[in-house]
């Protein structure tokens, strides 16, 4: 049985970690949404969040996002390659709706699945 927890194991939390992936990422874009990624020697994905007070001006929207980032690789993280990713939030994300943000983001993820 798959263990669909977030753990603290699969996330970025150092700064070394996110200029490793800033160096030469793999890029996947839309104009609401951004996905670095970068070959990890883990075994498993790691995501590393970077949503700016410039681009989302409210705290409750900036947390919804993160939200809705983190459950979508949560639900997808045994079908993703072994990689540090950085998702990057643009100013028109706020525009979209729960629903969009998530097909927006499922799409993306499929670029990097198995």
């Amino acid at each position: 049985m798959l263990n669909y927890f977030f753990s603290k194991q699969l996330r970025l939390l150092h700064s070394t970690e996110f200029k490793y992936v800033f160096e030469k990422p793999l890029k996947k874009n839309t104009f609401e949404v951004c996905i670095l990624g970068r070959n990890n020697i883990l075994g498993y994905p790691r995501l590393g969040l970077s949503i700016s007070r410039k681009n989302i001006k409210y705290a409750y929207q900036r947390n919804l996002i993160k939200r809705l980032i983190r459950e979508t690789f949560r639900l997808l993280q045994y079908k993703l390659v072994s990689m540090d990713f950085i998702v990057i939030a643009k100013k028109n994300i706020i525009y979209l709706n729960n629903k969009r943000i998530l097909n927006i983001l499922g799409n993306l993820w499929l670029h990097y699945c198995r």
